[in-house]
């Protein structure tokens, strides 16, 4: 695995930009102390890195963005620091859905919002249902999400099919429990960028992440900008995508 350490020096072609980018934000914390400033600070930059980014995504040609927003493991972290990231949520929707519409992005949310306060489930409802129609550009949101649960989710609803009788056992392969997942139709990500130098998937998108090409880069996300999102799509473009199989020889 490489990592994207400095910024290109030319932007990617459009046409070589990855259809789908899944980001895991990683850092806000980090930035936050390197600076002598409460972690809440680190958060609220971060929200304008996101900024930053979703109006990056387009500019480049990418047509899914997802983002890990907040995990299921989040949840041991400081009830107030919680507290923040739960405010940052309702404010980003509240100020910045209008003009997400206004751009034609569509919003959409996986993981899960079983015990989520009302408001915040209201909020997340409103950004989907207001945006369903747009075209230019998907933000899949991954709140409150962890990998392995979704897995577990997409298990459960085809052992209750079974044992309702509506599904024989020997039907479910890997495309059948795919399709149980929380998005079926969100085309798999092309490229996974992890920010702040960690190289581990956290318990993100582990299923659709298989053939994923996954970049690390050393800054930390409130840094992040359109230029780091570039030099990542470069590496990406510069690797040989196999899929478990050889590279197409291409002509002389």
């Amino acid at each position: 695995m490489s990592n994207a350490a400095a910024p290109a020096t030319e932007g990617p072609d459009r046409s070589e930009a990855p259809a789908h980018v899944a980001i895991i934000m990683d850092g806000n914390g980090r930035w936050a102390a390197a600076r002598g400033l409460p972690r809440a600070e680190g958060h609220r930059r971060g929200v304008d890195a996101l900024r930053r980014v979703v109006r990056a995504s387009h500019e480049l040609g990418i047509r899914y963005l997802t983002i890990f927003s907040f995990s299921s493991e989040n949840w041991s972290r400081p009830a107030s620091e919680i507290g923040d990231l739960f405010g940052l949520l309702r404010r980003f929707i509240r100020n910045d859905l209008a003009s997400l519409h206004r751009d034609g992005v569509k919003v959409r949310i996986i993981g899960e919002r079983e015990g989520l306060d009302s408001d915040i489930c209201g909020l997340l409802n409103e950004a989907e249902e207001l945006t369903r129609d747009n075209t230019r550009l998907t933000l899949v949101v991954a709140f409150n999400y962890g990998s392995r649960q979704e897995i577990a989710k997409a298990a459960q609803k085809l052992a209750r099919e079974v044992a309702e009788g509506k599904r024989d056992p020997a039907t479910i392969d890997a495309e059948t429990l795919g399709a149980h997942l929380d998005a079926p139709d969100i085309p798999d990500p092309d490229l996974i960028i992890r920010t702040s130098g960690e190289q581990r998937l956290s318990n993100f998108l582990m299923w659709q992440a298989a053939y994923s090409e996954l970049v690390f880069v050393p800054i930390h996300w409130p840094d992040f900008d359109k230029a780091a999102l570039e030099s990542a799509i470069a590496e990406f473009a510069r690797r040989e995508r196999r899929f478990g199989g050889l590279v197409a020889k291409t002509a002389s």
